[in-house]
């Protein structure tokens, strides 16, 4: 996956790539984009993940993570399916 910065230091990733892990059309991408229903997060590895960055990216209960390396190179990415918590209640 192709994963640039731009002049303000913002990630940029493959919409059409991005619509593929996701298991979508690139139309129903950018519409959940649109929504606002897909969050992105960036966090940076301090300690002996120094130099590292994890892209995280969230729609509905799928969560799709990449590790960056200083280089901005994807290492390693991975789709999570979330369960939701359980009430502890059992439906009658």
């Amino acid at each position: 996956m192709l994963i640039e910065r731009d002049a303000n230091g913002d990630f940029i990733l493959e919409s059409t790539e991005l619509a593929e892990r996701f298991g979508l059309s690139l139309a129903d991408l950018r519409r959940h984009m649109r929504h606002g229903s897909v969050v992105s997060s960036v966090e940076i590895g301090t300690a002996e993940h120094e130099g590292t960055k994890r892209v995280s990216l969230r729609l509905g209960n799928r969560l799709w993570q990449a590790v960056l390396n200083d280089e901005n190179e994807v290492q390693q990415e991975q789709m999570t399916v979330l369960r939701g918590k359980s009430s502890g209640r059992h439906p009658r």
